[in-house]
């Protein structure tokens, strides 16, 4: 059994009566301040902002978002509600284009609309308060399901953060890996920097020193040298979204870690719940990849490091092939190869 109110500590997203208060990760570990949104474009832009970001918890930001411009329309009718609702949806989906969630959560938010009455109001509050239910009880089943397939005293790399700061709580990979120290399963943790943002440095494993565990920080460039010198068996990553053939758009520099993880025998874990599988997508070549501002290369904490004149390409994410992957763990099971098969057993069967 394992004890959450130890590992499971971290809150990102909060909604409380009129706003939605969202832990600003652009400033931790040093600072833990909460930015509050009144608004469906506050929200909007926080995610374009980085302030809250992980797949699922910008999917979770989103339909609260929809709440709160909802609330703004007071004593509308459904027909009036669902007029004005829409061009509020599609600001939010244009947020952060990649990670399939937040399209998903705002279908779910389009269709409750849909299907409500003049109870509009309470029924798209219901449907963000299931998003986000569902969403911490997916991550606790996943954690469970990944760790029973890491035998006890190995290492793991994670890359990126995919905890309680990107989810409804406990997390996706970092899911996994809290279940796994709680069953003494994991020995060893270690984590990327996980540059240009630095999610790995700044927020990964603050996460970890808040529960307790023992985490390892390297540069990105170290991992193939520790996957080399034997110290992990399990790279375990999350995933922005799953294509119907299993390859995977995750964090840029996660496909040189599976290239790596294939030349040395480190087996390859994607943990993601299923709002992230996009079976109406193909395969990787079809998902669109997020360029985001070449000054993030350029500089640090808004200071130019790099000679003026310099060229940056920034892309965000990077598509993994599913022929590198080892599992994909979702709260619908542990889905091995080939994926395209498991996959389409997994929906049919919910």
């Amino acid at each position: 059994m394992i004890d959450y109110a130890r590992y499971d500590r971290v809150r990102a997203v909060a909604f409380d009566a009129d706003r939605l208060r969202l832990l600003d990760q652009r400033r931790l570990p040093f600072e833990q301040t909460f930015l509050e949104c009144r608004t469906a474009d506050a929200v909007a832009q926080a995610i374009a902002d980085l302030v809250v970001r992980g797949a699922p918890a910008i999917g979770i930001a989103a339909a609260w978002a929809v709440v709160l411009a909802g609330l703004s329309l007071g004593t509308a009718s459904v027909a009036q509600a669902r007029l004005a609702l829409e061009p509020v949806l599609e600001r939010l989906h244009a947020a952060r284009p990649t990670a399939v969630n937040l399209a998903w959560a705002l279908a779910r938010m389009r269709g409750a609309l849909a299907h409500a009455g003049e109870d509009w109001q309470a029924r798209v509050r219901a449907e963000a308060e299931a998003i986000e239910r569902e969403d911490l009880a997916a991550n606790r089943r996943m954690g469970e399901l990944g760790a029973a397939r890491i035998a006890p005293g190995s290492g793991v790399l994670t890359h990126c953060n995919t905890g309680s700061l990107a989810t409804a709580g406990f997390g996706t990979a970092l899911g996994v890996i809290r279940a796994g120290v709680a069953q003494g399963r994991i020995a060893r943790v270690f984590a990327t920097e996980t540059r240009p943002w630095m999610q790995g440095a700044r927020l990964t494993v603050w996460e970890m020193r808040e529960d307790g565990i023992d985490a390892t920080l390297i540069a990105d460039s170290a991992a193939a040298h520790l996957m080399g010198t034997g110290q992990v068996q399990w790279v375990i990553v999350g995933a922005d979204r799953i294509t119907a053939r299993g390859d995977v758009a995750n964090k840029i520099g996660t496909l040189q870690l599976a290239i790596a993880a294939r030349h040395f025998g480190v087996k390859f874990m994607v943990v993601a719940p299923w709002s992230t599988v996009d079976l109406a997508t193909a395969s990787g070549a079809d998902i669109p990849i997020e360029e985001r501002d070449p000054a993030e290369l350029l500089g640090h904490a808004g200071r130019r490091t790099v000679a003026e004149g310099v060229r940056a390409f920034n892309p965000v994410f990077d598509v993994t092939p599913a022929a590198l992957i080892d599992a994909i763990v979702t709260e619908r099971g542990v889905l091995l190869a080939p994926f395209d098969i498991a996959l389409r057993e997994a929906s049919a069967a919910a």
